[in-house]
C-alpha cells in the first residue's frame, strides 16, 4: 500500500473544497488534515502541520497562490498539485512543467494521475527536479527566469489572469444589455421566453432553451431541468426529493429543482 500523503486543500471556494475531498474521500492513500479559504490560512496551516501534499488554487484575493508559493520553506516544502481555472496557453505550461494540475471541474481520472505523481516525486531523488519544474513553471508563465527558489522570494511574480467571463446579450427594443455570465444565477423558461435572473434582476429574452444552451458557458451554467439552467457556481445546498430528483439552493436563497433526467451532472455540484 502506498504511502498515506497528509494532505491540505486551499480553496476560496467551499464549494470547490467540499467537491476535492468529497473525491479524496474515497482513497485510502490520503489524508486530508485542513482546509484553507485563503493564502494567509494555507500558510499558518503548512507551518502547522507540515503536509506532504497542498492542492493549492492559484486565483485568490489577497494572498494568491504563488504568494504562498514564495512564502514555503525550500527544504521542507509540500508536493504542489495546482488547481485552476485558466486558458489554454497557460494549461499547458502546467502540463510541461509542473508537478501535476487540476482543471475545474475535477475529473476523477485526473485526480488519480496527480496523486500518482505524487506518490512518485515523495522519493527524496526527486525532491530537486520537483523544485527546478516549479521554477521553470513560474518563470514561463510570467515571461521572468528564476534560478532558485531564494530568487522566487525575492521576485514579484505577476498573478495569472483567467479567461475573460462570457457574456450573455439580452435585447430588449433597440437596447441590448449585456450580463456576465458568472453572475447569473439560475435561468428559467416560459414558452420561447427566457427569465434571465442576476443582481436581483430579472432580464427577458425570446430565444430558445436549446438555442440559448449553445450560447452559454458550461464552467458556469448547465441545463438542470427541460425549463431550467443554472450557475454551478451558486449552488450552496443540494437536497434528495422523490423519484431521482433533487431541489439545489443557491446562494440567494432560491430553490431549483434537478430532473432525473438531468442528473448525470451531480458531480458537478459535488
Amino acid at each position: 500500500m502506498a504511502n498515506v500523503l497528509k494532505t491540505i486543500i486551499v480553496d476560496d471556494e467551499a464549494l470547490a473544497r467540499r467537491g476535492l475531498n468529497v473525491r479524496l474521500a474515497g482513497r485510502d492513500d490520503v489524508d486530508v488534515i485542513a482546509e484553507a479559504r485563503n493564502g494567509r490560512e494555507a500558510l499558518e496551516l503548512i507551518r502547522q502541520h507540515a503536509p506532504d501534499l497542498v492542492f493549492l488554487d492559484i486565483q485568490m484575493p489577497g494572498v494568491d497562490g504563488f504568494d504562498v508559493l514564495r512564502a514555503l520553506n525550500v527544504k521542507s516544502m509540500p508536493a504542489i498539485v495546482f488547481v485552476t481555472a485558466f486558458d489554454d496557453y497557460a494549461i499547458k505550461a502546467f502540463e510541461a512543467n509542473a508537478l501535476d494540475y487540476l482543471l475545474k471541474p475535477i475529473e476523477d481520472s485526473r485526480l488519480a494521475e496527480a496523486l500518482d505523481r505524487v506518490h512518485e516525486n515523495l522519493d527524496r531523488r526527486q525532491a530537486k527536479e520537483h523544485r527546478k519544474s516549479l521554477l521553470k513553471l513560474v518563470g514561463e508563465i510570467t515571461g521572468e527566469s528564476i534560478g532558485s527558489m531564494e530568487e522566487l522570494k525575492a521576485k514579484r511574480v505577476e498573478r495569472l489572469k483567467k479567461k475573460e467571463v462570457a457574456k450573455l446579450a439580452i435585447k430588449d427594443g433597440s437596447r441590448t444589455t449585456w450580463v456576465p455570465q458568472d453572475k447569473i444565477e439560475w435561468i428559467d423558461a416560459a414558452g420561447d421566453y427566457m427569465c434571465v435572473h442576476s443582481g436581483g434582476e430579472t432580464y427577458i429574452m425570446r430565444m430558445t432553451m436549446k438555442k440559448l444552451e449553445s450560447v452559454l458557458d458550461p464552467d458556469h451554467l448547465q441545463r438542470i431541468h427541460r425549463s431550467t439552467i443554472v450557475n454551478i457556481h451558486q449552488v450552496k445546498e443540494m437536497q434528495a426529493h422523490i423519484n431521482g430528483e433533487y431541489f439545489l439552493t443557491l446562494a440567494g436563497g432560491h430553490t431549483v429543482k434537478m430532473s432525473r433526467t438531468y442528473k448525470d451532472k451531480l458531480d458537478l455540484f459535488t
